[in-house]
């Protein structure tokens, strides 16, 4: 039995690893759906950051990061899948060896289109546009939290999931609010949610039914 038990656990405290399995089947289900779905429709809703800018404003594309007049943003802070896209409509384009005037400009991590010409971005190491406008892609979650999420859902089942979901938020929230009001932080800042998530699981295996129990008052 010993054997049996290691190569298929029962980490529901169930009786059978069948039922074991089953439990960790739809906590993977259950977990890893909602938090894609909330991704895409965060991709949806607010997959998009327009910056308005000062009229005449340069802004230059390295090989590695986008340099605004008042920060510097990597490209992997932007681009976290092939589709997502920079897109801006530029007075003046400059390359190293040619310029443009009035066009469309758009940027991805495989392509690089000005106007009607496209080209490798590796083949662009320095790029300057005069704009008053920029849209940048944005990401409210990464895959990496639905696999994480996947994972609690197997070993504590999908109650454990709803929990850490609503948990989690409710934690990173107030953390947030916090780290803006000393100034640590500002509004429109990447907070990293996996801490959060996995802190809210943690809450649920100390005692995260007694917690859903007085909430609903029972």
């Amino acid at each position: 039995m010993l054997y049996r038990e290691f190569f298929c656990p029962t980490p529901h405290t169930v009786a059978t690893p069948k039922e074991a399995l089953q439990k960790s089947f739809w906590g993977i289900v259950v977990g890893a759906g909602v938090v894609y779905a909330i991704l895409r429709l965060g991709k949806l809703l607010f997959g998009r950051q327009k910056l308005e800018l000062a009229p005449d404003t340069r802004l230059v594309f390295t090989e590695t990061a986008l340099v605004l007049p008042d920060k510097e943003i990597p490209y992997e802070d932007l681009f976290y899948r092939k589709s997502d896209v920079i897109t801006l409509h530029a007075g003046r384009v400059e390359l190293i060896d040619r310029c443009y005037a009035a066009v469309s400009v758009r940027l991805s991590p495989e392509k690089l289109e000005i106007g009607g010409e496209t080209f490798k971005p590796e083949d662009t190491p320095h790029l300057e546009v005069i704009t008053d406008l920029i849209v940048l892609p944005r990401e409210a979650m990464g895959f990496g939290d639905v696999k994480f999420m996947a994972a609690i859902g197997a070993y504590l089942g999908w109650q454990a999931t709803l929990f850490s979901l609503m948990a989690s938020s409710i934690i990173g929230a107030c953390v947030g609010v916090v780290l803006i009001a000393l100034r640590k932080q500002e509004w429109s800042s990447r907070l990293p949610y996996g801490p959060y998530i996995a802190l809210a699981a943690t809450l649920w295996m100390f005692g995260g039914k007694r917690l859903v129990d007085f909430w609903l008052g029972r």
